[in-house]
């Protein structure tokens, strides 16, 4: 099973390298970077709905996402994994933006380059720091920054490129979503921190809600990297087609990737997204640092491993100490458990478990 799914990357690979690399962009030279330490003009608190129009979004998913964001200057984007659908966007002005540094959030990214290229097993365990080492689950649990920064050394600049390139960083997440911008990967590596500083915080690349998301919905439903599409009339709807990207093959890598994103939820960075009342596991990751004019938290994060309902990517922004991913790990929470007051999950457990069978 490992080697023909590695064979299936492996040509996966080399099809998408052959096609052509994109110029580097004006937000790519001029890269964000983390080591800013004073923020002006961006709160913590806002009004993340005012310019919102959400009036064909799914009414349950963006009430919960809604009430669950609060009053935090941020936003929220919810997917159906099985589909590419967006469910609901809160705060599309920042959502459609040119993109944060993804932080920490980079570090599934980076675990899975390193398994595919064999630079790491799940069992191997790497000394972080003078009397402590860690194997791949419980750096991810920890976010552990020196475990990702050997890692992004050993691969290097350009098969982590390679790989990011792959699972949607630097293009448009979406179909047909004129408001959306690309982010922003650099064509070599970041002046602060090189290949390891990148491998660890995400230094010198923009990525948006909407590909940290498309990324989640992949590693959720078995790698499958669906076009974003969000139809906002009835007749779009009513014709809503999913529409593969890529299949990105890493199907066999996934285990590995999901027991760090379930040991994050349930002990690690993410353990607020935990919802003790729920039979829906979610899994996910932290991101935490700063860019040049404001502290950037974020949680992406997926509910239920074998039958997978929604995947989230929530980002937050502002000045103050409360703007990290454990907070953006709790506005996760706060949705899962409105979804589930909801029966959100068991109401689509049932059609799941009717309709699957009935398809094939």
């Amino acid at each position: 099973m490992k080697q023909s799914a590695k064979i299936g990357l492996a040509a996966t690979l080399s099809i998408f390298l052959a096609m052509p690399m994109p110029a580097a962009s004006a937000a790519g030279k001029a890269a964000r970077t983390t080591h800013a330490t004073r923020f002006r003009g961006v709160p913590t608190f806002a009004n993340s709905t005012l310019a919102d129009i959400g009036t064909f979004d799914d009414p349950v998913v963006r009430s919960a996402a809604v009430q669950g964001l609060g009053r935090y200057n941020g936003a929220v984007v919810a997917v159906d994994p099985n589909s590419g659908r967006i469910l609901t966007i809160v705060n599309q002005k920042i959502a459609f933006g040119e993109g944060y540094i993804p932080c920490s959030t980079i570090k599934p990214t980076i675990a899975l380059a390193a398994l595919e290229e064999n630079v790491i097993t799940r069992d191997t365990m790497l000394k972080v720091n003078r009397r402590q080492y860690m194997n791949l689950t419980e750096a991810m649990a920890h976010s552990n920054n020196e475990f990702f920064e050997q890692l992004g050394v050993r691969l290097g600049f350009e098969t982590v490129s390679r790989y990011a390139r792959l699972l949607g960083l630097g293009e448009l997440a979406g179909y047909n979503l004129p408001e959306e911008h690309p982010g922003s990967f650099p064509m070599a590596p970041p002046a602060h921190g090189g290949i390891a500083r990148m491998s660890s915080f995400g230094e010198g690349i923009q990525m948006t809600p909407l590909q940290l998301v498309s990324l989640a919905a992949a590693f959720a439903n078995g790698g499958t990297l669906f076009y974003l599409q969000y139809p906002r009339t009835p007749d779009e709807i009513q014709a809503f087609s999913p529409r593969v990207k890529r299949e990105l093959n890493i199907a066999s890598l996934l285990p590995e990737i999901r027991e760090g994103m379930l040991a994050a939820v349930l002990y690690g960075t993410g353990k607020r997204s935990y919802d003790s009342g729920g039979d829906e596991m979610p899994m996910g990751k932290t991101g935490t640092c700063n860019d040049p004019t404001s502290r950037v938290g974020w949680f992406v994060t997926f509910a239920g491993e074998d039958h997978p309902k929604i995947a989230l990517a929530v980002l937050l922004r502002g000045s103050s100490r409360q703007v990290m991913g454990p907070t953006a790990a709790q506005v996760a929470g706060n949705i899962y458990r409105r979804l589930r007051e909801q029966n959100y999950f068991v109401k689509s457990n049932a059609v799941a478990a009717v309709a699957i069978p009935a398809g094939r």
